[in-house]
């Protein structure tokens, strides 16, 4: 596999060689308007990391080893590695620092997504708003995913958000979905139908893949949208799914155009099916 190629199966898109012997970010097929792909090509040998679904740095090398500096080539991954796992240490130390800030209100972002009286975790900064979401694996803080109040989503820099998940625990089913608004309408949907389940926020459909493999089994929530990823990692999860028919439309967008009723009915007929 060439370079390009291996660069791709981690979900970074990029189409040209870049720049020898130096990092360079590059958007990634979960967030394309964002640049959370790092590649270093050295010639012959390569390092790439996707930093939504990535732990650790991974290594390409050709098919023939000929010429490799091996042991430069151990020595700058494990260092790379160290600098990732400090990184994530401080992010996880920041994220609990933000959330200690956070007051318990109403937000716009909620509110947008027709949950006007829904309360959560605002860190009020410089006069505005921010939502706070925070990012777990095995109860373990990692993370925080802020939202603004005009939508806008990022994460902290460094933090880890593979295998990260936000829960919503009914005692039920495994359900997962990629964001916090689709898992509100889950919730509300389902409690309408008196319905028990175990939803997990992923925030990407990279994540989705890689919370699904760590469960075994479960229910994925998938959104519609226009590159066709959301439907098929549900595909290459094995797990039973939900689409809306709708293209563009993820589970929210679904609840907010048909309602409470028809849209739990249609989740509800997959689920118990």
């Amino acid at each position: 596999m060439d370079f390009l190629s291996f660069a791709k199966t981690h979900g970074i898109l990029i189409d040209t060689i870049p720049p020898l012997g130096r990092w360079a970010r590059y958007p990634t097929q979960d967030h394309p308007n964002k640049k959370n792909g790092a590649v270093k090509y050295m010639g012959n040998y390569g390092l790439v990391q996707n930093h939504a679904m990535d732990t650790e740095v991974s290594t390409w090398k050709p098919d023939h080893t000929e010429g490799i500096n091996l042991t430069q080539l151990a020595r700058e991954s494990k260092v790379q590695r160290e600098k990732n796992l400090a990184l994530q240490k401080q992010a996880g130390q920041k994220a609990a620092w933000i959330l200690k800030q956070c007051e318990v209100l109403n937000h716009p972002y909620l509110d947008s997504k027709g949950f006007k009286e829904e309360q959560g975790n605002v860190w009020q900064r410089d006069g505005k708003k921010i939502l706070v979401i925070p990012m777990r694996i095995d109860g373990a803080l990692v993370g925080i995913q802020m939202i603004d109040e005009a939508g806008g989503k990022k994460f902290l820099f460094g933090q880890r958000t593979s295998n990260s998940a936000f829960l919503f625990d009914n005692k039920g089913q495994n359900i997962l979905c990629e964001g916090y608004a689709t898992a509100l309408s889950i919730r509300q949907t389902l409690k309408a139908f008196k319905y028990r389940y175990k939803i997990y926020v992923c925030f990407s459909a990279n994540n989705v893949a890689k919370v699904a493999k760590d469960l075994g089994a479960g229910f994925i929530v998938a959104d519609n949208d226009a590159s066709g990823v959301g439907e098929k990692t549900a595909k290459d999860t094995g797990f039973p799914y939900w689409l809306s028919p709708d293209p563009g439309l993820d589970y929210n967008d679904h609840h907010i155009k048909y309602g409470t009723i028809k849209t739990g009915s249609s989740l509800l007929q997959l689920l118990r099916s």
